[in-house]
């Protein structure tokens, strides 16, 4: 993991003319080294209200919020859009992702991204194995052979159970006459016996 004491000059300050500018700024940023130790540090100032809820090294400290550790920095951006426009609603992220800057954003992106998931212990034996099949038949081919995820594909390994299974059943409540999402499909096809099965397997990777 980068440590703050490591930064080698400031990140660049990203003006408010475009997402698509901060994305290509976002790229820029983790392929240098010393933009990545610049940008980890101003992250690691602005993350405590983050950290409140997520953890301040991304490891959630309640079951029905997710991890932010290790998950990848653009779609960690990306969800900060989200809450700021309105795509996605939660009283606290959106009012928190408004009150931030773009380049703030970034910056917490790339924090979060550099921690590491702890290990969440393992569930029931047979419900983790049944929770495999179903993952390597439905989800395997966007979210990654491990469920590390890519891009803007979230990681899902090492999500708490309880998260997972709220967000799949969220799934299931959309209208896919309205919203776009694949996972719409995908979570209609699970009952809930399925449903804790991938949940539990996906918690302990």
């Amino acid at each position: 993991m980068l440590l703050a004491a490591l930064m080698f000059g400031s990140p660049t300050v990203i003006q408010a003319d475009g997402v698509g500018q901060a994305l290509h700024e976002l790229e820029r940023i983790m392929a240098d080294t010393n933009r990545l130790r610049a940008s980890y540090a101003a992250g690691k100032e602005r993350m405590l209200y983050c950290g409140y809820c997520h953890g301040e090294d991304g490891n959630s400290r309640r079951d029905y919020i997710p991890n932010l550790a290790a998950q990848h920095p653009r779609y960690l951006f990306e969800q900060f859009e989200k809450f700021g426009d309105g795509r996605r609603n939660d009283l606290v992220m959106t009012e928190l992702a408004r009150s931030l800057s773009l380049q703030e954003r970034i910056d917490l992106a790339v924090y979060f991204s550099q921690q590491v998931v702890a290990p969440r212990p393992a569930g029931d034996p047979v419900q983790t194995a049944a929770g495999e099949r179903l993952y390597r038949r439905s989800c395997a081919t966007c979210h990654g052979p491990e469920a590390q995820g890519v891009s803007n594909m979230p990681r899902l390994a090492g999500q708490p159970a309880r998260y997972l299974e709220t967000a799949l059943r969220r799934f299931q409540q959309q209208n896919p006459a309205q919203d776009a999402s694949v996972m719409i499909a995908i979570s209609n096809a699970l009952n809930d016996d399925d449903i804790r099965a991938v949940a539990t397997f996906l918690q302990g990777r």
